[in-house]
C-alpha cells in the first residue's frame, strides 16, 4: 500500500434529519448512513473524506459546515445549483426501532457519479487507503452511476486501496426489486475486502439461516474479512484468507458477545457506530475480534441518544 494513501473515503448520501425528541417536538439536524460512520471515524483519528453531492442551499452549507467540524475532508462533496439535499423523519416505534419516512427522489446525491465533475470524486477513490460504503449508497445510483463507481472502486483496489462495505438492505430503496439488488450486490462484493452485514438483512434479502451461512456465502466471493452484526446476540467474525480451506475459515470464527445489554434510547446508527469502531481499531493494528469489542462499544454509546449522530464529547473511539 503507498504511503500517500492515508485517507478513508466513504461514500452515501447525506440527508437534513428531522428526528423526534424526548419531549414529542423534532429537531433538525443531519444523518445518513456512511455520514454518521465517517464522523465516527473522524472522531476515532482516522483521517476520513466524505462524497456526495449536494445543492447550493442554505441546509447543504450547514451539512458541509457540520463536516467540516467534525474533521471530514468536505473536498468530494460536489455542490449542485438550485437542487435540496434529501429529507427524512425519524420517529422511533416499539424497543426503541428507529421509523423513517424519506424525500429523497430529487436530492442530487443519486446523481454524484453522473454529474459533470463526478472526476474529482473518482481522483479521490483512486487515492484512498480504504473505501467505504453500503447497499444504501448503491441503491442510490442508475445502473449508469453503478457501474462508474465500482469499476473505480476496482481501479482503486487493484492500485493498493481496500474497501469494506455493509449490505445495510432497506427494500424499499430497491423499490421492490430483489433481482436487481442481489445483482448489483454480487457485483460489489467481488470487489469487497471487509464486509460487515447485518444479519437481518441477509436473512431478509439472501434468506441466509444464521449468521455462519451469511459468512460462509460471503467468503465465496474472496471476501477475507467478514464480521456479522446480531444485536444483543453479539457479533461473529471470521478472518481467514481467501485462499483458506473451509475447515480452517470455520476454525476462524470468533463469537464476540456484547459487553453490556443496554436498552436503547433510539438504535438508529447503532451499526453505522458499530463500523467506524471496527475500522478504526483495525486500521490502527488491532485484530478483528478485539476490533468487534471496540466496536460493540462505540454502538452502545450510540443507542444511549436520539438521532444518528451522538454528541461530539462522547463520539471517541476506544
Amino acid at each position: 500500500m503507498s504511503q500517500n494513501r492515508t485517507r478513508v473515503v466513504t461514500v452515501g448520501e447525506v440527508m437534513i434529519e428531522l428526528a423526534r425528541g424526548a419531549d414529542g417536538r423534532f429537531a433538525l439536524s443531519c444523518g445518513g448512513d456512511v455520514f454518521s460512520t465517517a464522523i465516527y471515524l473522524a472522531r476515532a483519528g482516522v483521517p476520513v473524506a466524505h462524497a456526495t453531492a449536494l445543492g447550493d442551499d442554505v441546509y447543504s452549507d450547514q451539512i458541509v459546515s457540520l463536516a467540516t467540524a467534525e474533521g471530514v475532508d468536505g473536498d468530494l462533496i460536489l455542490r449542485v445549483p438550485g437542487r435540496l439535499p434529501a429529507l427524512y423523519l425519524a420517529d422511533t416505534g416499539a424497543n426503541a426501532a428507529p421509523v423513517f419516512h424519506y424525500w429523497r427522489d430529487t436530492a442530487p446525491a443519486g446523481s454524484l457519479f453522473e454529474l459533470p465533475d463526478w472526476g474529482r470524486v473518482a481522483e479521490g477513490l483512486l487515492g484512498a487507503r480504504l473505501i467505504y460504503f453500503s447497499g444504501i449508497t448503491l441503491s442510490l445510483y442508475s445502473n449508469e452511476g453503478i457501474g462508474r463507481f465500482l469499476a473505480i472502486v476496482e481501479l482503486a483496489r487493484q492500485n493498493g486501496a481496500r474497501v469494506a462495505f455493509d449490505g445495510n438492505f432497506r427494500p424499499r430503496g430497491w423499490t421492490g426489486d430483489l433481482g436487481r439488488t442481489r445483482a448489483v450486490y454480487m457485483e460489489a462484493l467481488k470487489r469487497v475486502d471487509i464486509a460487515l452485514p447485518t444479519f437481518d438483512d441477509e436473512a431478509l434479502l439472501w434468506g441466509d439461516p444464521s449468521p455462519e451461512a451469511t459468512i460462509d456465502r460471503l467468503q465465496a466471493f474472496g471476501i477475507g474479512e467478514v464480521v456479522v452484526k446480531n444485536g444483543a446476540k453479539g457479533a461473529l467474525v471470521a478472518s481467514a484468507g481467501q485462499h483458506a480451506s473451509q475447515q480452517q475459515a470455520q476454525q476462524m470464527h470468533a463469537h464476540v458477545p456484547v459487553p453490556e445489554v443496554v436498552v436503547p434510547v433510539d438504535a438508529t446508527a447503532a451499526g453505522d457506530g458499530f463500523n467506524a469502531g471496527y475500522l478504526a481499531a483495525r486500521l490502527s493494528g488491532q485484530s478483528p475480534p478485539d476490533a468487534a469489542g471496540v466496536a460493540h462499544r462505540l454502538a452502545a454509546q450510540v443507542i444511549r441518544h436520539r438521532g444518528a449522530i451522538m454528541p461530539r464529547t462522547e463520539g471517541a473511539v476506544h
